[in-house]
């Protein structure tokens, strides 16, 4: 089967690989569509450690079952689908407790690390287990669907906060994450969304898509945030860059006893002002991935509560993705999500 492969950091080719055989449990997905992700470039240079050559990268993808494992129930070949980017056991205590995100034994399509490799799909066929398996609406297009990853984590990670009618909020990353916060907070309730970044043409996007108010992320922030909050800080901030500059600009900017969601995860380690997160009560929570939402992004997207297409900036074959990923890596401007299409059909 053709794939994308990263064969070395920084340099992708269309490959011949086996077509892989689903297990007892698992389906083998013909992808339709499969969307670069934020992570796939970080990838794809080597800044995150976490797409080690050489590796099929792809992780936001739908498709037609091309083929079923032996013990596979509730799906037949042909269903249009999608999967969950993350492989979890069911077995394990926090899988039990639904925290399938968090799962001990947790793997993800597209991702070669030090604890595991795992083959995505930027590839014609990708086999998965069929209790990560969804089954698409009618009304969702393939490259839709492909977004469906991101708009699960964008849920996810509201849910982790207390979200009120009353609630200001600052979005701080107006990436294709940040861009589905916005809409994830509106749909939770939320009065007031803010966003911040450095890029005009993404907070044009992010007024687009309901954002109260857009502001220029830098040494000035602060000085605009608490205009528009009452002069105390926003209720909520959501960090979805992942850098030490926005860390400690969401933790500014948020009230006494504000909550600071963190989703970005490009570097490592941050430096963390201790004592302003302690005497002001701040509460800092992680968000990882989603864990069961998927069912709830299918229904946002199917009836238009959250918007994805205009989002998308391209729709292109698999053997463009070379030269997609070189420019989403130069930060070419206007450019937000590209999805490729190993196979086109409806």
């Amino acid at each position: 089967m053709k794939v994308l492969l990263l064969s070395e950091y920084q340099h992708l080719e269309i490959a011949d690989l086996p077509e892989p055989t689903p297990g007892p449990g698992e389906v083998l997905v013909r992808v339709a569509a499969c969307g670069i992700c934020g992570s796939d470039v970080h990838g794809y240079d080597g800044s995150s450690g976490r797409r080690i050559p050489p590796i099929v990268m792809g992780h936001e993808a739908a498709g037609r079952i091309a083929a079923i494992g032996a013990e596979v129930k509730g799906f037949a070949v042909g269903d249009r689908v999608t999967f969950d980017s993350t492989i979890y056991c069911g077995a394990c205590g926090p899988c039990r407790r639904g925290e399938m995100n968090l799962c001990d034994s947790r793997q993800v399509l597209g991702v070669s690390c030090s604890d595991y490799r795992r083959a995505g799909a930027f590839a014609e066929y990708v086999a998965v287990p069929s209790r990560i398996v969804y089954r698409l609406p009618d009304n969702l297009s393939f490259a839709e669907a492909a977004m469906l990853e991101a708009v699960a984590v964008a849920v996810h990670a509201v849910s982790l906060a207390q979200v009120s009618s009353s609630s200001t909020a600052l979005v701080l990353g107006a990436g294709m994450i940040g861009l589905l916060v916005v809409q994830a907070l509106r749909v939770a309730g939320c009065s007031r969304v803010l966003v911040a970044d450095i890029d005009s043409s993404r907070l044009k996007l992010a007024q687009d898509v309901g954002a109260t108010a857009v502001l220029s992320a830098g040494a000035g922030l602060i000085a605009q945030v608490l205009p528009l909050s009452g002069g105390a800080g926003v209720d909520l901030a959501v960090e979805a860059v992942g850098r030490n500059e926005t860390v400690g600009a969401a933790i500014e900017s948020v009230r006494k006893g504000g909550t600071v969601v963190l989703v970005g995860n490009i570097s490592p380690e941050v430096t963390l002002p201790l004592q302003k997160v302690v005497t002001r009560q701040i509460r800092l929570q992680g968000s990882c991935a989603s864990a069961g939402e998927y069912p709830q992004a299918m229904e946002l997207l199917s009836t238009g509560a959250i918007q994805v297409k205009p989002l998308i900036t391209a729709v292109a074959p698999l053997d463009d993705g070379p030269q997609w990923f070189a420019r989403l890596h130069a930060c070419e401007p206007n450019l937000m999500k590209v999805v490729l299409t190993p196979g086109v059909f409806s």
